[in-house]
């Protein structure tokens, strides 16, 4: 690390700290997060200043929503199902720091050892007013068959939680835990294909077919102002209120970033500053190129219903240094970019939000990477212009069944959106390309694709957590005999074009993918769950070496973890 970079975190680290509280956050695939959004829905309105856009979601902010969600059905304004009352009393179980009613109901009428499980959420729990700490296990055991496919897969996954909360001022958490992986086909074809594992970083091979790998994320939140938080942290961001994200994602691997998140008035405004890694191929122990990104995004209540928001972000290589211009706050990164030459690859977005009649939800993005409106009104299949949009909308407790959740989405990406060219003064491969460690920073597409997403969600009984999702997807790739870019693949440059025109969505070798799935969830005890699922897969493109048609079923048990999904 450069002495300028070393001088720019001592510094954040050194911010003045008062006595404003301070939260860690709930993980980005947490249980709780659907409730969340129910709570806010239900409520009507969006909340103050829409911490709900941004992903991870903070502990405190999530309290006070469930707060006041909870004095609207002691008030009789919101009617609480038996299921919504079990929600509400696991959310306050597993965000105890910031709950300060009667706990009785989710402490455990016998403890382990008189010091262990007093509360049914956390494995170790101490709380006092200057000090909060949780401690908790980590496991889970998935055993999956698949059609054609080898024997014994599985994923088994063991490890430890920690969140802590010291003197109201600093917040803490640290959560990372081994993995031994052996997945269907279409996963290996991914890992072998991208050299990447989804969701992960760094991973050895297992057992010839299988992986290894460790999943470790954690950090320090402390507050510089009564209305500036910061976050310093190895973890994943997520912007959007979609099951997708166009403008960053928590699909990918893990990174570190640092985080100013400013909620003022109407406002929220969050700045991320991170540290990536570049497409490579790893041959042995050496240390991998770097590369960065800083990201703004402004939102705004313009009505108590309705959200709107601002993206900007920007991808840069340099020879492992920050691109200091970049830190500044509020100036649009294209005028940065133009001074010092424009080689880096800025993306700007829009993004709406629109809560009704105590049911629905709409919600979408509008990403751009690049538009020439001269080219677009000459011909709309110049390669350059390169955008993409989303459009969403969230119905609970549908047909007034109790519970059940519909949500429904549809994305769609240009070709060439999200890549970039080389730059054979420092690189001889595109390094400004929106990716990290081999894997997309948005959509797992990547680019040039239509995708329709259904989900439904049930949960019958307090429970019993039932889902359903179907994934449509039509997508054009690059045509293996003339080796065309047709902009799917966002690693590989733009730079090598010698075509410019003719690029529509599906350009290219048409490819159809199917992605259904049902699984269903018990909860046992508070986190424990014995987990079932189906996953019928079908992809449809004219290469011999791609799997086909996928059947796999799965059971398994998990304590403290979200399920695997194979969702791509």
């Amino acid at each position: 690390m450069q002495f300028k970079e070393r001088l720019l975190i001592t510094a954040a680290l050194c911010l003045p700290v008062f006595v404003f509280s301070q939260s860690t956050y709930f993980s980005p695939a947490s249980k709780h997060n659907h409730f969340i959004d129910r709570m806010e829905i239900l409520q009507g309105k969006v909340v103050d200043q829409n911490f709900s856009t941004n992903k991870p979601y903070n502990r405190k902010f999530a309290g006070d929503l469930a707060l006041a969600f909870d004095s609207l059905t002691k008030a009789g304004t919101i009617k609480l199902s038996r299921q919504d009352a079990y929600n509400l009393n696991s959310f306050y179980a597993n965000n105890s720091e910031w709950y300060n009613g009667d706990e009785t109901a989710f402490q455990s009428k016998k403890p382990f050892l008189k010091s262990l499980y007093t509360s049914k959420a956390n494995f170790y729990e101490h709380k006092d007013k200057d000090f909060f700490v949780a401690i908790n296990p980590v496991f889970q055991y998935q055993f999956m068959a698949a059609s054609g496919d080898i024997k014994n897969l599985f994923i088994n996954s063991r490890g430890a939680s920690v969140r802590a909360r010291i003197g109201n001022k600093i917040g803490a958490y640290l959560t990372v835990y081994d993995n031994q992986e052996r997945g269907p086909q279409f996963f290996r074809n991914w890992v072998d294909t991208f050299r990447a594992v989804p969701g992960a970083n760094f991973y050895k091979v297992f057992k010839t077919t299988g992986v290894d790998y460790f999943d470790g994320r954690g950090g320090i939140t402390f507050p510089a102002t009564k209305f500036i938080d910061v976050t310093l942290a190895y973890d994943k961001n997520f912007i959007g209120n979609g099951y997708r994200s166009l403008f960053l994602s928590d699909w990918g691997g893990n990174y570190f970033f640092l985080k100013l998140n400013t909620k003022i008035w109407k406002f929220n405004y969050q700045n991320i500053f991170a540290e990536l890694n570049p497409k490579f191929i790893k041959t042995g122990d050496y240390l991998l190129p770097k590369k960065y990104a800083a990201m703004h995004h402004l939102s705004i209540n313009l009505k108590k219903w309705l959200n709107v928001g601002l993206f900007e972000s920007v991808i840069f290589g340099r020879k492992d240094h920050f691109e200091l211009g970049y830190l500044n706050p509020l100036i649009l990164y294209r005028v940065i970019e133009g001074n010092i030459g424009s080689p880096d690859n800025i993306m700007l977005g829009f993004d709406f939000k629109a809560n009704a009649a105590k049911q629905f939800q709409f919600y979408g993005q509008l990403l751009i990477d690049e538009l020439n409106f001269k080219e677009l009104r000459k011909d709309k299949t110049w390669w350059g212009n390169k955008f993409g949009f989303q459009l969403g909308g969230k119905y609970i407790n549908a047909f007034n069944v109790p519970n059940l959740d519909l949500q429904g989405e549809i994305n769609i990406v240009r070709p060439f959106t999200y890549s970039h060219y080389s730059d054979p003064v420092q690189y001889d491969f595109p390094i400004a390309n929106y990716t990290h460690y081999n894997q997309p920073l948005a959509h797992p597409l990547g680019a040039n694709f239509r995708e329709v997403i259904g989900i439904a969600r049930w949960q019958p009984i307090s429970k019993l957590f039932l889902t359903g999702r179907i994934i449509f997807a039509r997508q054009g790739l690059d045509s293996s005999s003339t080796s065309r870019n047709f902009g799917s693949n966002i690693f590989r440059a733009n730079s090598d074009l010698t075509i410019f025109y003719g690029y529509k969505i599906g350009s290219g070798l048409k490819a159809n993918l199917l992605n259904a799935s049902f699984a269903a969830s018990y909860e046992v005890k508070e986190n424990v769950f014995f987990d079932i699922s189906v996953l019928l897969r079908n992809f449809d493109a004219p290469n011999p070496l791609v799997s086909k048609n996928t059947t796999v079923v799965s059971a398994g048990v998990r304590v403290n973890l979200v399920r695997r999904d194979y969702d791509f």
